[in-house]
């Protein structure tokens, strides 16, 4: 049995696959490993070649996700799907320095630790030639993690850790399996204190493939704060829809006291501009917070967009009347305004969830490269350059 499982999540990482491979055989040489490729059905044929691979190399698998996408989720569905007692979590875009994974495994070992993790921030490490903005991100993350984490971490969004195996299995349904960031999750899921140790390396520049570095990384952060505030008793989804809706209401209302009570256009008209400009606005922020695991891009935001005004005619429709209703009983315009807009919405939610969000079946066409993956050299130049999803 393998003593150490190495976890790396990928998405198009088929020309990094074979350097990391000689890597890690190089720096795990007398260990007992293997290692676990966790591929979101990527169209460049990460999942094919590292198939492909197994078979001169046992100790080497994957793991392919059908329709579904992740980092932390992958992370995890990884690690459970091994029965190593020690677990690392990397990632596959040769940025992590695999060469202090035998000193992380060796401390996690003899000081009996839950978790060690690859810290830039502390003493001999670093986060390249873009430390400067980095560095800012980092601090106000290690800010915000304070607020869920209970022990002292230098650099909570590394995604580069060793864990013991039995600290994971406690932890692991508590976890919230969102985002990027993995390690804050797996923290703050902990249900007593973590023993944790940390150990320095310098951050390198990516080789291959394209960053996965969004600028929803660090909202994906700050929702996987709040969930963990919040989520035993609120879910996040929920949070992010009353959100949505909130932004949706303050246009509505500013709409509709500009229409009725600015150039005296009647109150039915009013209320139904502004239920449009409230719509639009709710199918914006809903797809980019609320379903942003689902998220529609491209040309089919403006069917989605469609398609939202058509699921939520009903809805509208119960809004229109109720409000009009109300008005005419000699309640406020604004308050008649917004209960309309509340019965409204509870009918856009549950239909929207169903009919627009859902979860899709993606037209997955492959790369030339799929056939033939690339290949890159194993002993590639590390530049203190980063560029990958850590901030």
């Amino acid at each position: 049995m393998a003593l150490l499982c190495v976890v790396v999540p990928t998405l198009n990482e088929a020309q990094n696959v074979e350097p990391l491979i000689a890597r890690l055989e190089k720096t795990l040489t007398g260990i007992e490993w293997e290692l676990i490729f966790v591929d979101d059905d990527s169209p460049d044929g990460t999942a094919g070649l590292v198939r492909r691979i197994s078979l001169e190399k046992p100790h080497v698998r994957v793991v392919q996700r059908l329709g579904r996408r992740g980092l932390s989720s992958a992370c995890i569905e990884g690690m459970m799907a091994c029965s190593a007692p020690y677990l690392a979590v990397m990632d596959g875009d040769l940025q992590h320095d695999e060469r202090i994974l035998p000193r992380m495994l060796e401390k996690l070992r003899n000081e009996n630790l839950d978790v060690v993790v690859g810290s830039r921030n502390i003493e001999g490490g670093s986060l390249g030639a873009l430390a400067g903005p980095r560095r800012l991100l980092s601090n106000f993350g290690r800010f915000l993690s304070s607020l869920v984490c209970r022990c002292e971490i230098q650099d909570p969004m590394s995604g580069f850790f060793v864990v013991d195996r039995q600290f994971l299995d406690i932890s692991a349904r508590r976890m919230s399996a969102t985002g990027f960031k993995i390690l804050v999750d797996l923290i703050s899921s902990s249900p007593r204190p973590v023993r944790l140790g940390e150990v320095p390396f310098r951050f390198g520049k990516r080789a291959h493939g394209e960053s996965k570095l969004e600028s929803t990384v660090l909202v994906d952060y700050l929702f996987l704060i709040v969930d963990k505030l919040v989520g035993d008793f609120i879910p996040l989804r929920f949070v992010l829809f009353v959100c949505a809706g909130l932004g949706g209401t303050l246009l509505h209302l500013g709409i509709l006291g500009a229409l009725y009570q600015g150039r005296g256009m009647e109150f039915v008209v009013a209320q139904a501009i502004a239920t449009l400009a409230a719509m639009t606005l709710n199918f914006l922020l809903n797809n980019w917070l609320t379903f942003r695991d689902r998220r529609i891009r491209g040309w089919s935001t403006i069917t989605g967009l469609l398609s939202f005004y058509a699921a939520c005619s009903i809805g509208a429709l119960s809004n229109l009347a109720l409000a009009q209703f109300l008005f005419s009983r000699d309640i406020p315009w604004y308050l008649a305004g917004v209960l309309g807009l509340v019965v409204g919405s509870v009918w856009n939610f549950s239909v929207t969830s169903v009919f627009i969000w859902r979860h899709r079946r993606r037209n997955h066409r492959l790369s030339p490269a799929a056939v033939q993956p690339a290949v890159a050299e194993s002993n590639q130049p590390r530049s203190q350059e980063a560029d990958g999803p850590e901030v």
